[in-house]
């Protein structure tokens, strides 16, 4: 090889390279232009689309918190009637140890007192009868006449209390 064909070689080349570096400018000329042109395009697209994507995450965002809330909702009422049926027991163990308490000292029960009661208006409503007065001062006077006296059994005993403090 002469010198003058490692010249050809190199200027061939060097030529070659100048031209792909002005392809390469050209077409990145090229984009930025059609980028100018169609970028207003792609953007108001992009907008779009991320309108889209808001929407459906404010709708899944919305549903989780009517999931959420329902679930609330349940375990309060829920709450609820477990704190409801602890009440209704400790107002039942409260009603048994009261009526234990009134029948250790020997009152009657509701029953019996609303027994007697009605025995009582039927007594009243026969002696009237048999009177043919029909005046309710003869029945009280009788009432009072005939009144069970009270037995040792049905008397108040002091409480533990009362004994120590008398002594």
């Amino acid at each position: 090889m002469s010198d003058k064909d490692s010249k050809d070689d190199k200027s061939g080349a060097q030529e070659r390279i100048k031209d792909s570096a002005q392809q390469i400018w050209l077409a990145g000329l090229g984009a930025f232009a059609k980028m100018q042109q169609e970028g207003s395009k792609a953007f108001e697209a992009l907008v779009k689309d991320g309108a889209g994507v808001q929407k459906k995450t404010q709708e899944a965002a919305g549903e989780t918190f009517s999931q959420a809330q329902a679930r609330m909702a349940g375990l309060a009422s829920e709450f609820g009637t477990r704190a409801a049926g602890g009440w209704g027991k400790l107002e039942t163990i409260f009603e048994q140890r009261v009526a234990q308490a009134l029948d250790k000292l020997g009152m009657p029960s509701a029953r019996e007192v609303a027994a007697l009661q009605a025995r009582v208006a039927a007594l009243e409503a026969q002696l009237a009868a048999a009177t043919g007065t029909g005046g309710k001062a003869t029945a009280k006077r009788v009432a009072r006449k005939t009144a069970p006296r009270k037995t040792p059994s049905a008397a108040v005993k002091p409480s533990r209390r009362n004994r120590t403090d008398a002594n």
